[in-house]
Formats: structure tokens, sequence, C-alpha cells
């Protein structure tokens, strides 16, 4: 019988969410008849851990699905057990990769990643807390659907299936299976900038800007930033849309994505802390490798919790975007070279090359900062000119710069040795005693 990880990584009270995700598990049990591993990766503290944990215990058992609520504690027994079955040098440093001690949204999906290789998953498909699903006639629209009926399969078969709304897949991948399945979300923008949209557009679109290849021709500059961080848009779903396609990374979002194990075993994510969008780099090496996805239109309704809409909030997350506009200097050398190789990121066996995305990573640490410095400094002005709850953020920004600057080049080379260190840590996983640590950190939950 397939297994697949239904994955929930928080770290806050999403009783509602996790409800949600208990139903998306029925769904994929009962109409596919899948057996669901429900991942719940909770690094919350303990008032919102314990809201957690009621909403776990009171999920209508269903057969076929399986509930792992695992706190950071249970998280930190599996992953040392791993850690010390692989063998890899210097694993209380890779420890702090996999479970840091500030908002990692890589390393959280890192940890789902292992959990679901202990446990014999054969894709992950990745949902948030800060998200719920569209509802249309009387039935709920789980993204589920679409990722069970197309992953793994031969993407020939799944073009003659009849079963698509259309094909734009080149022909040369056709006898690969589908890589990754996903959509987006529509609601509220997934980065907290309507403010400074709304206040000064100009402003906006430089800032946003940043985020891009300095040689990104104008005509595609102000195409993308006008789309950057809206996901689907606005209009609710009605009908099924779906696209056999090399899947472009702008069009689908992390908490509505799936992968197979052919992806998430071969390279992991970047582990940077408190950097927004540092979890997209797979679906970046999918699309340039050249695999098959499809894009469907099952799109994730997102709304900001009220932390967000805080004072301290909103410094912490504007915080988190300017590290994301630092790492897109490397990052984007980084895509360009992913880019440039397409089909050679594959082996011969159609694998992807984790040694040679590792080299790229690599390379990228010893990138002159200069580009970095000049996006500080139009922060720094972008921030002081809107004023109000901006100029914290400009001031902490300007108390940082030096700890910035180097942090988004040191991140780079942990994501480096991360990758070094995969496929051990895998294997690790996978192995009988990595399994029994697995579930031994579910069992140590209170019972159900």
């Amino acid at each position: 019988m397939r297994r697949i990880g239904l994955a929930l990584p928080t770290d806050r009270a999403c009783p509602d969410a996790v409800a949600a995700l208990g139903d998306e598990a029925a769904y994929a049990a009962r109409h596919f008849g899948t057996e669901v591993r429900l991942l719940i990766l909770d690094t919350s503290g303990p008032d919102a851990l314990a809201a957690n944990r009621t909403a776990a215990d009171a999920l209508r058992p269903a057969p076929g699905v399986t509930v792992h609520h695992l706190d950071e504690r249970r998280q930190r027994a599996f992953l040392r057990t791993v850690l010390g079955l692989s063998g890899v040098e210097d694993p209380g440093r890779l420890l702090g990769l996999m479970l840091p001690d500030g908002v990692s949204y890589g390393a959280c999906t890192n940890r789902v990643f292992l959990l679901a290789a202990a446990l014999g998953c054969t894709s992950v498909h990745r949902r948030d807390s800060d998200g719920r699903y569209q509802r249309h006639e009387a039935e709920t629209v789980f993204p589920v659907h679409h990722e069970l009926a197309f992953l793994g399969r031969r993407a020939a078969d799944v073009a003659a299936s009849g079963a698509l709304t259309r094909t734009r897949l080149d022909p040369a991948a056709a006898d690969r299976p589908v890589a990754l399945v996903g959509g987006s979300f529509i609601g509220e923008m997934s980065v907290d900038l309507g403010q400074m949209h709304r206040a000064d557009p100009a402003l906006y679109e430089e800032v946003v800007g940043l985020s891009l290849p300095a040689d990104c021709p104008e005509i595609w500059r102000r195409k993308l930033v006008g789309e950057a961080f809206r996901g689907g848009g606005t209009t609710p779903f009605t009908r099924d849309h779906t696209t056999l396609m090399a899947v472009s990374p702008a069009r689908v979002d992390m908490c509505n994505i799936s992968l197979t194990d052919a992806v998430y075993e071969r390279v992991p994510l970047p582990p940077a802390t408190d950097t927004i969008g540092s979890d997209y780099f797979l679906s970046h090496l999918v699309h340039d490798a050249g695999l098959p996805g499809v894009l469907h239109n099952r799109h994730i309704v997102n709304h900001y919790t009220g932390e967000r809409r805080t004072d301290q909030g909103f410094l912490a997350y504007q915080l988190r975007f300017a590290r994301f506009l630092l790492a897109t200097h490397h990052l984007n050398a980084v895509y360009a070279r992913l880019t440039a190789a397409g089909g050679d990121l594959l082996d011969a066996e159609g694998h992807l090359r984790a040694p040679l995305v590792a080299g790229y990573v690599r390379d990228s640490v010893a990138l002159d900062v200069t580009a970095n410095e000049e996006r500080l400094d139009v922060l720094d002005r972008s921030y002081r000119a809107l004023g109000d709850r901006y100029t914290a953020v400009a001031d902490a920004l300007a108390a940082r710069r030096r700890e910035l600057l180097d942090g988004a080049a040191a991140d780079m080379a942990d994501f480096a040795l991360l990758i070094d260190a995969w496929q051990p840590l895998v294997r690790a996983s996978r192995s009988p005693e990595g399994v029994r640590a697995a579930n031994a950190a579910r069992e140590a939950a209170p019972p159900r």
C-alpha cells in the first residue's frame, strides 16, 4: 500500500489547521486507499503545544491514518539517533542546522523529510498553519486529490490518462515520473508588504525588485514584481484546472506542495534561520532539472495570524524579509547555474546529482558583498521614507548590518555542508534503528 507523509510544521497554536489536516488525511485514505502518516512537527511553547495536542487527540479515528504529533524534545531525540547512526562529522553542528533556535522554514521541512524516510513514505505533502482550505458546492477542496492522482506516475501515462486539462511538458521528459504536484494560495499576500504597496507603489516596486537578478530584463522585472507574493490571485475555486509541465517555482507555494522521495531524499532545503523563502529551493531544482510536475488550482486560503499584526510580529517578519533579500544574492547565482546545467543535474539513472548542487551552493559563498550592501542601503532609505513602524525596522537593520551581511554567506556554507551530509542522514533514517527511533517518538506521546 502506498504510504505518504501529510505534514504540518508549526511553532504556534493552530488547532483549526490540525483539524483540517485530519480531514484531508481521512480524505486521502478513503478516496485513494492510501496509508497516511499525519506528521505534526511542533516547536510551539507550552500553551500552544497543549492546544495543538488537544486538537490532535480530538481527531476522529480514520482507517489508514496514523497521527504523529512530535514536540521539540521528541524531534531532537529522533535527530540525535539519526545523526549518531549516520557517521557524519560534527553531528552537533548538524543538529543545530536541523533544529535551530530560530525560525527556519527549511529546517522544519528537512525534519519532515527525514521522518518521512524513516516511516517509509514515498512522498511528502506540506501544508502550513496559517492557511485553510477552500470549499465549493459544500465540499472541501483538498489539494491532496491531485497530488495522489498524479505524483510518482510516469508523465506519459499521466498525459494519456485524460485526467489533465492540458499538457505543456517537453516530450524528452515523458518517461520520467511526476516529481512535484503543487498549487498556490489565494487571499492575503504571502509576504506582509500590502501596506508598503498602498503607501508608495514605486517604492514597493524598488524594494521587491531587490529579489531579482541584476541582469533581469526590465520587461520581465516589472512583470515579476507585479506577480510577487500574490499566489493564485483572489478568484475562488470553481472547477479543476491541471497542467502537466515543468512547474515554475513562482506558481507554487510551500503551503500547497508535494514532492516524491526521489527529490527530497537526494537534496535538502537551506536551513537558514529567520529567512522567508528559504524553503523554495527544491521547486527550483525540480524545474531546472526538467523533472515533470503538475500544476493545479486547488489553492489554499492564506491569512495572517494575529501575531503578525502586532508591532513585534511586524518587526520580526520584516527582518525575515530583509534576510530573504540578502539570501537572493547568493541563491540567484545558484539558480542561474541550475538553469544552465538543465538535464545535467540528473545522473544516468535520472537521479538528482547532489554533489553538483552542493558545489554550486559552496561557490556562492564567496560572492562579493557589494550587491548586498546596496540592498541594505535601499531598504534603509525606503523604510525611513515610509516612517511609522518601518523606522524601527530600519534601525534594527542598521544595528545588525555586519551580522546580516556575514550571515547570508554563512547560511550558504551551512547549506552546502548539509547537502554533503544528507545521503548518510537519509540512509540512517531508513535503517532499522532509524525506523525504531521514529516510531518511538510517536509512542512517547500521551495515549490517544
